[in-house]
């Protein structure tokens, strides 16, 4: 960490968590591991802009992040998307943390590279580099895929003009609040929500894919039949 600053990065995982599952959390476990993260803060999104409507409604995703998160130190959850009727975009949420955290926090948003690559469709897409560094789960021995669509214009895009200009190291982050784009690489689990919801709703087993609070939770509220 840079003698010049007086705080470690603190990682901001948003998502809809429709349900939260292992990948979920290794992703932010090896985050936390591989970019000196202080803590890692999970924030429900509440109605995401560039999704379908989440399965289930947002009080339930919220209680099951909080249970999921509970025993592992270092882990917390914001309340904040969840709990509000307002479309949830994630250069409004990092604006209010920046209010929050102050300007010198530096704030490291993690994302999959799946959402990396589409992230010109994102509301003031631009302006998250000004409020948070970017880090980037890849797997194991596959490059980040930069831009979308076809290579051609993939080598040519906007993001990829950023990610030429702000593709740092873990060991940067600590030294700004914001601005670099950082790829890391974790362990690869086959598993989404989509294909956790299909088992649940066709009655199959689905233990070790997420914690057992939420299975839990899960069964005595009736979800995703």
């Amino acid at each position: 960490m840079s003698s010049s600053m007086t705080k470690s990065p603190l990682g901001i995982f948003g998502g809809t968590f429709d349900p939260l599952h292992i990948g979920h959390l290794r992703l932010a476990i090896e985050a936390g591991e591989n970019l000196g993260l202080t803590a890692v803060r999970f924030i429900p999104a509440g109605q995401p802009p560039l999704r379908d409507t989440p399965r289930t409604p947002a009080a339930h995703r919220l209680a099951m992040v909080r249970l999921a998160v509970a025993d592992t130190p270092g882990f917390t959850v914001d309340a904040s998307e969840a709990e509000s009727p307002a479309m949830s975009y994630t250069v409004d949420t990092l604006e209010r943390l920046r209010r929050e955290l102050g300007p010198a926090q530096p704030l490291v948003l993690l994302l999959g590279a799946d959402a990396f690559a589409r992230l010109e469709s994102w509301q003031r897409w631009r302006e998250l580099f000004e409020l948070a560094h970017i880090a980037v789960a890849t797997r194991p021995g596959h490059a980040l895929k930069v831009g979308a669509g076809d290579t051609a214009t993939a080598a040519n895009s906007a993001l990829n003009a950023e990610f030429q200009t702000r593709h740092g190291l873990a060991s940067d982050l600590a030294t700004a609040p914001a601005g670099r784009i950082v790829p890391f690489a974790i362990t690869g689990l086959e598993i989404s929500a989509t294909a956790l919801r299909q088992r649940l709703a066709a009655g199959l087993d689905a233990r070790h894919l997420a914690p057992a609070a939420v299975l839990d939770y899960i069964h005595q509220h009736h979800l995703y039949r």
